[in-house]
């Protein structure tokens, strides 16, 4: 079943974001089951909604490619708080498509 995730994770900059985004490289090699990917920063931090084909595949993607450049090269501390909720429903609006 089809999840919505969001994910709070008030350490992330947009220079780490950037960073993160241009070694794990999600965009050119996207992660099994992402369906959607949106992200946005807040007066309380960086924030994420993703869709996901099920809710099992965002914390596989995050041990195998996410961690090892954020924990790993880039030395963040804390770990994001991340909620699922299951899809009831998906609108793409026609002619949309691609990213950024």
């Amino acid at each position: 079943m089809a999840v919505v995730m969001t994910l709070v994770w008030p350490e992330i900059t947009p220079e780490l974001y950037d960073a993160a985004r241009d070694r794990v490289r999600w965009e050119e090699e996207p992660p099994n089951g992402l369906v959607l990917h949106t992200a946005w920063f807040a007066a309380d931090g960086f924030h994420v909604l993703d869709i996901w084909e099920s809710e099992d595949l965002f914390p596989a993607f995050a041990a195998a490619r996410l961690a090892p450049v954020l924990k790993g090269e880039l030395g963040v501390k804390n770990d994001p708080q991340t909620e699922f909720f299951p899809l009831h429903r998906r609108f793409v609006v026609p002619g949309v498509s691609g990213g950024a």
